[in-house]
């Protein structure tokens, strides 16, 4: 006897293009995010040639990118908001934290600001895998 399988169930169009368009645009923010922390520089001349250049503020802006386009991509396969928003925003402060540990010679305070960045990607990151553990069926 076999056992009677579901149909797979039919996406409606607008949520195959809502899913195109997070998926499409979040790439677009990773790779910008990427782009942004690994040449600061090139991303400068290249993308945001708002004098005067600062490549801290580069590092920080990719990843800020880098969170947004977490965020829309775990959107897309993760059905609750929560865990979306934790890891998404997680991986933004992970490459917070590593932006004044490259550019530690820069300004700003590394001895204050790499802990604090660090402890916040931590809690972030530690709070999605206890919610993710939580979650499994």
């Amino acid at each position: 006897m076999s056992i009677p399988q579901e149909a797979p169930v039919a996406r409606p169009r607008s949520e195959q293009l809502t899913r195109v368009v997070a998926i499409s645009v979040g790439l677009v923010f990773v790779v910008a995010g990427i782009w942004a922390f690994v040449a600061p520089r090139s991303f400068f001349e290249n993308a945001a040639l708002f004098e005067p250049y600062n490549a801290h503020f580069i590092r920080d802006i990719g990843a800020f990118q880098l969170g947004l386009g977490a965020v829309l991509l775990l959107a897309v396969w993760l059905r609750d908001a929560l865990l979306v928003a934790l890891i998404g925003v997680g991986v933004g402060a992970v490459a917070h934290v590593a932006a004044p540990v490259t550019d530690h010679d820069l300004g700003g305070d590394p001895a204050v600001d790499i802990p604090t960045f660090a402890v916040i990607a931590i809690l972030l990151i530690g709070t999605a895998v206890v919610r993710a553990r939580r979650l499994r069926p």
